[in-house]
């Protein structure tokens, strides 16, 4: 008895709903599968056995990927290696990040247990990698906070810091050593002393308009944080969109990220001059970017 009134419960209410949808021109069915369609049909430009950023993020219809010289910095990180689909983003003391969702990809760049490689530090190091593969080993240096210039050129013939407060000067200590190992540890010593606010004052700043793969989405502070453009695609009316990648603190591993304001597109990012960027793992203010030199 009580199964029978149930259903007969359950039948009512059906009605009931269906005949409020109808008297204000809606249909209950169509309603659900519009639902239904819509989820179907959302894009997804991911394919999961892609094992670089160009092979793992499809460009939409309409679009193609702005054209960069064989060498370029654009194409060296366009064509990053990333590790396989579905990989976690790993803390530097092996640990597991507590946010998972953040990411489509990680990147092939080995995080240091030392804890120094975050955000900023992440960048600095690629950017140092790639001059280093080019031969271009005279053009890596940044500035510390304080506005003093390190340079891997003087770090291997032998010039080490010494600090007191914002007074900063070199003095040549040790043997000379041109070697991967001790490029690694100048890199620990930049990771230390340089960060997203000397970047910002150090680097140029790049209008909206004209940024491009290898530019950087900052917010200067202490913290602060920053995040570099790793693809950038355009259709024949001259609109762009990119892909965005980071660190972070923790130091911990390079990851692509997802676009959750834009779903539609994700992960791909529309940038408009002195708008708000946000992004999973932060909110900046406005479009700020920088570029290295």
């Amino acid at each position: 008895m009580k199964k029978i009134v149930l259903i007969l419960g359950v039948i009512i209410l059906i009605f009931f709903l269906i005949l409020d949808n109808t008297s204000k021109g809606k249909i209950v069915t169509n309603y659900i599968k519009g639902v239904v369609t819509n989820t179907i049909t959302a894009p997804d430009y991911i394919n999961p056995k892609g094992d670089s950023i160009s092979t793992r993020v499809i460009v939409p219809d309409g679009y193609k990927r702005v054209k960069y010289a064989s060498g370029s910095f654009q194409e060296y990180l366009r064509h990053y290696s990333l590790k396989p689909y579905g990989h976690k983003i790993i803390n530097y003391d092996g640990s597991t990040y507590f946010a998972q969702g953040w990411h489509d990809a990680i990147l092939e760049i080995p995080v240091p247990s030392n804890g120094l490689q975050q955000c900023a530090d992440a960048l600095m190091r690629v950017r140092s990698e790639y001059l280093w593969k080019k031969n271009e080993k005279d053009r890596i240096g940044f500035n510390f906070t304080s506005g003093h210039y390190c340079s891997w050129d003087k770090y291997a013939q032998g010039y080490r810091p010494k600090i007191n407060g914002n007074k900063v000067t070199f003095h040549k200590t040790a043997t000379p050593n041109h070697s991967k190992t001790s490029f690694y540890k100048y890199l620990n010593l930049i990771y230390t002393y340089a960060g997203t606010l000397s970047m910002y004052n150090e680097l140029q700043k790049i209008p909206v308009k004209e940024v491009k793969i290898g530019d950087m989405l900052v917010k200067p502070g202490s913290p602060g944080h920053i995040e570099i453009i790793v693809d950038e695609i355009i259709n024949n009316k001259g609109d762009k969109m990119y892909l965005l990648a980071q660190g972070n603190t923790p130091a911990q591993n390079v990851c692509l990220l997802k676009n959750y304001e834009d779903i539609s597109i994700s992960p791909w990012y529309i940038f408009d001059e002195n708008q708000p960027v946000y992004t999973p793992s932060y909110h900046f203010d406005k479009a700020l970017f920088i570029r290295f030199k």
